[in-house]
């Protein structure tokens, strides 16, 4: 199994993201090529090495780490928002070039903002309090890789609303 969860945050390119954001036009493209580069490029680069492997051995399964549509559209989120959107359209591309196979790829969001280090140390503490907790991945992630996800393919499972009575259907 391979989870892709490479990223940069925005932290990288604009350090007070939340309370002031950046247009795109005063984005460096240093600063967008690194997130678009360790985000999208990275689960790539990871896949292309893996896959191979996989279907030699008889299968395996991808899982990609991306964010909510709300993120990858807001406002002063270039980088982070499109390289999000990158790893989404990967991911259904590589679900399409791989389905009849025995490689099964999925795409995992966690449903809201997330505890991270990527999270400015001024934000307030209300905000930090809505956080999530990233535990909120584990279940999917474990249940993706259960036998009761086998034929599990091309789908996008939102963590926060994740239930396997009915992940399936």
């Amino acid at each position: 199994m391979l989870v892709n969860n490479a990223g940069m945050g925005m932290r990288t390119v604009n350090p007070r993201f939340l309370s002031e954001p950046q247009p795109f036009w005063e984005v460096t493209p240093d600063g967008f090529r690194d997130v678009v580069e360790t985000k999208v490029a990275g689960c790539f680069l990871m896949a292309r090495e893996v896959v191979p492997l996989m279907l030699g051995q008889g299968g395996g399964r991808i899982v990609n780490i991306s964010m909510n549509e709300e993120t990858m559209v807001r406002r002063g989120f270039v980088p982070y928002g499109p390289a999000g959107a990158g790893v989404e359209a990967l991911s259904r591309v590589m679900a399409a070039d791989l389905a009849g196979s025995p490689v099964a790829v999925n795409l995992l969001l966690p449903g809201g903002a997330t505890r991270t280090g990527m999270i400015p140390d001024e934000t307030p503490a209300d905000f930090r309090a809505r956080l999530l907790d990233p535990a909120v991945m584990g279940p999917p992630i474990v249940w993706l890789a259960s036998e009761q996800a086998a034929g599990v393919h091309d789908r996008r499972i939102v963590a926060t609303a994740f239930d396997p009575a009915t992940a399936c259907g």
